[in-house]
């Protein structure tokens, strides 16, 4: 049987959460057993997000075979079990980069290469890439619909149906009714104007998936049906949530499931959702709370550490915790001394990230000497383990200019320093050491207690590595390379052993997280913070109570 095609699209604003629609849709029809893959367009003209600020475009997630992609794909794989690869992520740009390439050789016989049918042609081919194997292919448009960039999307879509069937495609639409607090009323029109701009262009929803901060009363349901053309059934409340993972239950009370698999003729098996129930109990039941420092250079904006926070939020749920994350300034850091310790003491546990550039780094230097030596529980995932490595090789080696020749090419200690295959690389794009990689974990180690294997594939995005020249002397000073490439190359895991918690690895494990499979090195971290935690405020606990008690230096007779 032929694979059935659900298209996302979203109208009004930007950022209404057509992927996390997108995956929460998917997880209900795995859920319902079949099998689904997943596939987001973005309208823009890089090629892929690789080389965008963080700033603009926020996290860039990394899949197995390499392809830096949207956020939005960390959504699909967190919520389903799809398979993601290069195949489910396309640019404008990347779509150009085939069709000029084709044209290049010749591919087109000397025919005029148009929007249509060249363009549109390339788009419903990729989308056929990954409707292989599967029942249901969920396919999200970026952007909003009316933009100029989204337009040949929107077009290929429109002659997906035309081509396919009414029977074989599913149009759900993403858009906003907005509570006005001045009127105090609900209004239906931004909805409205959205859907007429997508019939404009050929497009008729099936369902509309409504973002609200509330539920919806039946009767505007009923307007927004009359005047959007469809089936009342169809006008679903998307209501805002404090966890994203209740997204899926809340579409399942909605019926959205239900709907799509009467409107694409398929049967399937009553939903399954309980271990989506027991992950949202225990959301909203945790037994205690544990806070996690994150050290970085662009916490002023969440989405670029996306898959990092919420594969924190898995290690606390496997331990039945409540997650507290607090984003702290790299550079506020820098000045150190008692203000870098006053913003640091507080925590259960730190962490730094991934990241490029030298903004931030002496800050970073800063937080992991804290953390190192006042034993509070670190993990370093990239940047955060070279960080490590060079704190280490200043502050307990000695090498006092020790540095990454990233920030600083002339240092005489160059412990961390480029890719080898890289140098005399310029290009920013696609030319790092990408993907999943094999890593050979030491036996009795933390890295093999916390894994349980010898073994491991772990997911890569660094243009830098640990010089194994500096090997000797840091190991001789009690740092432990705990996973290496398996034929020595690389070091993908240091720790130090004379410490409750302290780990680095060079690969980036928040991407293999998901919320019903915390990842292994989070929950161990999330774990070992809030034991830290427990012991320091008992300690605090125990340190006033024995000055409480303390005798009075006051003799008797005084008194």
């Amino acid at each position: 049987m032929s694979a059935k095609y659900v298209f996302v699209t979203g109208g009004v604003v930007s950022s209404l959460g057509k992927g996390l629609a997108a995956a929460s849709i998917g997880c209900l029809l795995e859920s319902r057993g079949l099998k689904v893959n997943l596939m987001k367009f973005d309208p823009y003209l890089n090629v892929d997000p690789g080389t965008m600020s963080p700033f603009q475009h926020g996290e860039v997630f990394v899949t197995d075979d390499g392809a830096e992609t949207d956020l939005d794909l960390g959504h699909y794989e967190r919520f389903t079990h799809a398979k993601l690869s290069r195949d489910n992520n396309w640019t404008t740009g990347r779509i150009y980069e085939q069709i000029i390439a084709k044209e290049r050789r010749g591919d087109y016989l000397g025919k005029t290469v148009q929007v249509i049918p060249h363009v549109t042609n390339e788009i419903k081919t990729a989308m056929k890439k990954v409707a292989h194997d599967v029942d249901v292919a969920i396919v999200e448009i970026g952007g909003t619909v009316g933009d100029i960039e989204s337009l040949p999307f929107m077009e290929a879509i429109r002659q997906m149906r035309q081509e396919l069937g009414r029977e074989h495609t599913l149009s759900m639409h993403v858009t906003l009714v907005p509570f006005i607090a001045a009127a105090q009323e609900l209004k239906t029109k931004p909805t409205q104007h959205s859907v007429k701009e997508l019939l404009s262009i050929g497009i008729q929803p099936d369902i509309l998936l409504c973002r609200t901060d509330r539920f919806l009363p039946k009767d505007m349901k009923g307007k927004i049906a009359l005047f959007c053309n469809v089936a009342e059934e169809a006008v679903i409340t998307a209501k805002d949530v404090a966890s994203i993972y209740e997204v899926p239950l809340n579409f399942a009370a909605e019926g959205v499931d239900t709907l799509a698999l009467k409107y694409l003729h398929i049967e399937a098996k009553d939903r399954d959702m309980h271990k989506w129930e027991e992950l949202v109990q225990r959301v909203y039941n945790p037994k205690a709370e544990v806070t996690i420092g994150i050290v970085g250079k662009y916490v002023e904006y969440e989405d670029s550490y996306k898959s990092l926070k919420e594969a924190l939020v898995h290690g606390a749920l496997a331990h039945n915790l409540k997650l507290q994350v607090n984003w702290i300034e790299a550079e506020g850091l820098e000045a150190g001394g008692r203000a870098a310790e006053e913003q640091l003491q507080n925590y259960d546990g730190l962490l730094v990230p991934g990241g490029f550039g030298k903004r931030g780094i002496e800050g970073m230097l800063i937080a992991i000497r804290y953390a190192r030596e006042k034993k509070v529980p670190y993990f370093g995932i990239c940047l955060g383990m070279q960080t490590a490595c060079i704190e280490f090789a200043r502050n307990v080696v000695g090498l006092a200019d020790a540095n990454s020749s990233e920030f600083n090419p002339a240092t005489p200690h160059r412990v961390i320093y480029k890719l080898r295959e890289l140098r005399g690389v310029e290009e920013l794009g696609g030319t790092m050491r990408l993907g999943a990689w094999t890593c050979k974990i030491e036996p009795n180690t933390l890295a093999y207690k916390i894994y349980g294997e010898s073994e491991i594939s772990e997911r890569h995005r660094h243009r830098y590595e640990f010089n194994r020249e500096y090997e000797g002397p840091l190991t001789a000073a009690g740092l432990r390379i705990s996973g290496s490439t398996p034929d020595g190359t690389y070091v993908e895991m240091v720790e130090l052993p004379d410490h409750p918690h302290f780990i680095g690895c060079q690969f980036h494990p928040e991407f293999k997280s998901k919320p019903l499979e915390p990842h292994p090195l989070f929950k161990a971290f999330v774990g070992a913070a809030y034991e830290s935690g427990l012991s320091r405020r008992a300690e605090k606990e125990s340190a006033t109570v024995e000055m409480f008690h303390r005798p009075s230096r006051v003799s008797t007779q005084e008194s």
